[in-house]
């Protein structure tokens, strides 16, 4: 890699470790960009990396993914080098090579559990890239600017390293590793070393699963379909839902899709009312089923947003709480999104709940009312509504990461 190389170390809480991790890549690179992702410490971290020269990026916790990602942004366009903010070793070896992704491989292991975590990661890029790697969750690479461009934004929290790994191969780019004589602060076989680990594993098999990017341009797994894991009886509005995430095209509105046809959109307008005629055995149930489910999905443009409406309003109807509860730590963190599996199927759940809670003429009134709802979003966006109400815009934002 002859250009002028970039280096992006995401950082939380390395106090005392920082500041000589970016001394040492200064002298060996000096002329490289170093760039620095704060990722919401609670410490020095951030001060350390800027006495040693460093370019910061003061950011609320959102996850190593996240924060290479946006460190990724703020570098000059060309190859680019990932490191770990606790690394001691020379990492110019890594650039030396002709490979469009090159990971290094310790020398000498350090620490560490039993080996889970790494075997899963050998096996998903063993069996989706057909990889043979033996430090699939290494830190430190070097990507070539095509590399870069089939990576990022790169997934979510620690499943992007692994998850890179396959993007870059599955672009039809090389990959190798290096063995280099590299330490860095392994984590133990204690109470927080094993805490690691699982939140490793998590991330892992999360970044080999559907992945969206959200209105801030991060890279998240899609989680919407635990919603019809808690509730199977909506777990066909779920997949639906799932299917127009992982296909839909540019068609927007309900006419935008009916024009275009074959859309999974129209498979949305047809398939969940069916459902919801299957569940109850009423028109009005279709009609109740089908419109909540769009009105809550046309909410969803903003992390925490639609959870917030479907827990308002399965209050009163006494629908299932534990989708939201559960799912929206992630969501408001942007650490996950609902997309249109999870929206559509809280949707349909409420549109359950109403047909058990409201008959006769109230019944009507209330399809009217989601009739009317689902117009006028289609008409304008119901989020930008939200934020020019004071009072909404305040619930809105409530727990959202800025």
């Amino acid at each position: 890699m002859a250009d002028p190389v970039a280096v992006l170390v995401a950082a939380r809480d390395e106090e005392g470790r920082i500041g000589a991790t970016v001394a040492a890549l200064r002298e060996r690179l000096p002329d490289a960009a170093m760039i620095v992702a704060d990722d919401g410490s609670r410490d020095r971290t951030a001060a350390e990396a800027e006495a040693a020269g460093a370019l910061v990026l003061r950011l609320p916790r959102r996850g190593k993914g996240q924060a290479l990602t946006l460190a990724e942004r703020a570098a000059p366009e060309g190859p680019i080098l990932v490191c770990d903010a606790d690394l001691v070793g020379d990492l110019r070896p890594l650039l030396e090579g002709d490979a469009d992704l090159t990971i290094a491989a310790f020398a000498e292991r350090e620490g560490g559990g039993f080996g889970i975590v790494k075997r899963t990661a050998r096996t998903l890029l063993r069996a989706v890239a057909g990889l043979e790697l033996d430090e699939p969750l290494s830190g430190q690479r070097a990507l070539s600017m095509e590399a870069r461009h089939a990576c990022f934004p790169v997934a979510a929290g620690f499943g992007c390293d692994a998850r890179m790994t396959y993007d870059v191969a599955t672009a039809g780019l090389k990959v190798e590793e290096v063995v280099l004589p590299l330490r860095h602060r392994a984590t133990g076989r204690d109470l927080r070393g094993f805490g690691h680990r699982a939140r490793q594993l998590r991330d892992l098999l999360l970044a080999f699963g559907p992945l969206a990017t959200n209105h801030r341009g991060l890279r998240l797994p899609l989680v919407g379909w635990i919603v019809g894991v808690l509730e199977p009886r909506i777990a066909p509005v779920a997949a639906i839902g799932l299917a127009d995430d992982l296909f839909s095209g540019p068609e927007r509105g309900v006419a935008g899709h009916l024009r275009a046809g074959g859309t999974t959109g129209v498979l949305k307008l047809v398939g969940i009312p069916l459902l919801g005629l299957a569940a109850t055995r009423r028109l009005s149930g279709a009609l109740l089923v089908g419109l909540a489910a769009n009105a809550v999905n046309q909410l969803d443009t903003k992390p925490g947003r639609s959870l917030k409406a479907y827990a308002l309003v399965a209050l009163p109807l006494r629908a299932p709480l534990l989708p939201a509860v559960m799912l929206a730590p992630y969501d408001l963190r942007e650490m996950a999104m609902l997309g249109d599996s999870g929206s559509n199927a809280l949707g349909a759940l409420l549109g359950l709940s109403s047909v058990d809670r409201f008959t006769g003429r109230s019944r009507w009134l209330v399809i009217g009312a989601l009739a009317g709802l689902n117009l006028l979003g289609d008409r304008i966006s119901l989020g930008d509504a939200v934020e020019r109400s004071p009072s909404l815009s305040k619930l809105d934002r409530l727990g959202r990461r800025p």
